[in-house]
């Protein structure tokens, strides 16, 4: 007689096996920064030492686009050419920046390895910034050199940016013929010394930068080798296996994200697989092309782009059948959308899941598998190892399961702070170490679901849109007397930016003008797309505040 398995107890078995003692992945607990949690007893100590160890790797694929292929070995070797021509001809050292604003390309990953082996922190700028945007970042981090393609270093032109300026396409190829046959820098570093800084948009209206460990990088490593070595577990593999991946990723986000960046292409260098790099705006065929012929096993999309495959005429002309894993990121996403792309896309039937998190948590705070949405719609799924998640009121008290309340979250992933902002970082990161992510959600069955997102924030796309940055450029305009900016629904993006526009007494302005003003002075996708034009105040509460919820376009 055929003996019945119960799924869950199974999982939690083998899960149980990797992490407990003497496992792979074994957990136990240590003081991060002053905070017992639990964290890997067997990790690398700095990004440095992934770095130095990734040429083991050899001729396996490791960086490819188009029309372009960088294996382990010459990765390694750029990596440390670069790295020698940063200190010697630039005096890059331990905790200096290095300034990186390009759209995707291997030399933005060569910069980004090149700035761990020296010590340095990699600063990713926002490619899509204006001009004016861009001067606030670099006089905000004070890099020592600012990496650039060739469009940004365009926009450089009239800025009196104090720093020196090295192009892709130029500059690096240049210095890494130069320092060719360097020996790769070996720099002593703390795990909780910081490693990268990504800008995420702040309330306060300016970008704030979050600043990311050694610690945290290596913990996302971590992460990554053990859900490799689970699908082993389940699929007759060895999880103890030390033989590279031959999972191969397409990454279509930008590499200033998380997610491109700290899950894809830092953690890959540890495992051995192939970061497949798409360029350029997107393009469903072009993208479907590259799966084919790359034979792709792994994509993390943000909604936006899986929309563009609901419209594509025959997604089935292509060959995908070595996709077997299909991710959404970025941004929320219905279960009504999830259920169009499983009836649309015949690798999103049994591949898809779906996950919660945010830059300053440098990686997923939950996943959730395709049998958790299918059995829980709407689920963002159990939070991944290593993560506490609990579920506070107002005043900072847990809440019992299935209550409402602000999403709070404790890991070695949480980033150290924000850089030269103590303010926000004693906000954001409370007694414990606890991130007080400001989205609001429930814990049912153990997995997370998001009932609402920061106070008025704006998805676009997969972009994290703050209104009152958008209200103080809009209130620079001569004609303005106060604006207020909204998310408005939208069909391909989930949200579009819309703004609601007082003027002044006896003054006009067009939609037009204050289009053209606002995109002189912010990325594209923080210009208002929807425009009401009035001479009527806003709505405000007792205190001043506008009042959002009574506001329409």
């Amino acid at each position: 007689m055929t003996k019945s398995v119960d799924p869950q107890a199974y999982i939690a078995s083998v899960m149980a096996g990797l992490t407990g003692p003497g496992g792979p992945f074994e957990l136990h607990e240590e003081d991060v920064l002053g905070a017992r949690m639990p964290v890997m007893k067997n990790r690398d100590r700095s990004l440095g030492d992934v770095l130095a160890a990734s040429v083991a790797f050899g001729d396996r694929d490791y960086l490819v686009t188009e029309d372009r292929r960088m294996s382990y070995a010459e990765h390694g070797a750029a990596a440390a050419a670069l790295a020698r021509a940063l200190r010697e001809r630039y005096g890059v050292d331990k905790g200096d920046r290095v300034g990186i604003l390009a759209a995707n390309t291997p030399e933005w990953v060569l910069s980004f390895w090149a700035a761990q082996a020296l010590g340095a922190i990699a600063v990713g700028f926002n490619a899509w910034w204006t001009t004016r945007e861009i001067e606030y970042g670099v006089g905000h981090a004070q890099p020592s050199v600012l990496i650039v393609d060739a469009k940004r270093a365009a926009l450089l032109d009239g800025l009196d940016l104090d720093v020196p300026v090295l192009t892709m396409e130029d500059d690096l190829p240049r210095l890494i013929a130069e320092f060719a046959g360097a020996d790769l820098p070996d720099t002593t570093v703390l795990e909780d010394d910081p490693a990268v800084i990504l800008y995420t948009s702040g309330t306060s209206g300016r970008p704030k930068g979050a600043v990311h460990s050694h610690r945290n990088l290596l913990a996302v490593i971590g992460y990554h080798r053990y859900s490799d070595g689970l699908v082993a577990a389940f699929t007759g593999g060895d999880p103890n296996s030390d033989a590279p991946s031959d999972l191969r990723y397409l990454l279509t986000s930008p590499l200033f994200h998380i997610a491109s960046l700290h899950n894809l292409v830092v953690p890959r260098l540890g495992t051995g697989s192939a970061v497949v790099i798409y360029q350029g705006s997107f393009d469903a065929d072009r993208v479907l092309r590259l799966i084919e012929r790359e034979k792709v096993t792994n994509w993390g999309a943000v909604p936006t782009m899986a929309g563009r495959l609901l419209e594509h005429d025959d997604v089935t002309r292509y060959d995908l059948s070595s996709l077997t894993s299909f991710a959404l990121a970025s941004a929320p996403s219905s279960p009504g959308f999830q259920q169009r792309l499983r009836e649309k896309l015949p690798f999103a039937r049994n591949a898809l899941v779906d996950s919660y998190g945010l830059t300053e948590c440098s990686t997923a705070i939950s996943v959730a598998t395709p049998m958790d949405l299918q059995a829980f719609p709407g689920t963002l799924g159990r939070p991944i190892i290593g993560v506490s998640v609990e579920i506070r009121d107002p005043f900072g008290e847990p809440v019992p399961d299935g209550t409402e309340g602000e999403i709070c979250a404790r890991s070695p992933y949480v980033m150290l702070g924000y850089w030269n902002d103590d303010a926000a970082t004693s906000a954001a990161i409370r007694p414990g170490r606890w991130l007080h992510t400001g989205d609001f959600g429930v814990i049912e069955n153990g997995m997370v679901r998001l009932t609402g997102r920061r106070s008025d924030l704006i998805l676009r796309g997969g972009e994290n849109v703050y209104p009152v940055e958008i209200e103080q450029c809009l209130d620079e305009h001569p004609a303005v007397a106060e604006s207020a900016v909204v998310g408005v629904d939208h069909p391909d993006l989930g949200q579009e930016v819309g703004a609601i526009v007082v003027v002044r007494p006896g003054m006009e302005v067009t939609e037009d003008e204050l289009r053209e003003f606002a995109s002189e002075r912010l990325a594209y996708f923080k210009v208002p797309t929807r425009w009401k034009i009035t001479t009527d105040s806003l709505p405000r509460n007792a205190t001043g505040k506008t009042i959002r919820t009574r506001i329409a376009l």
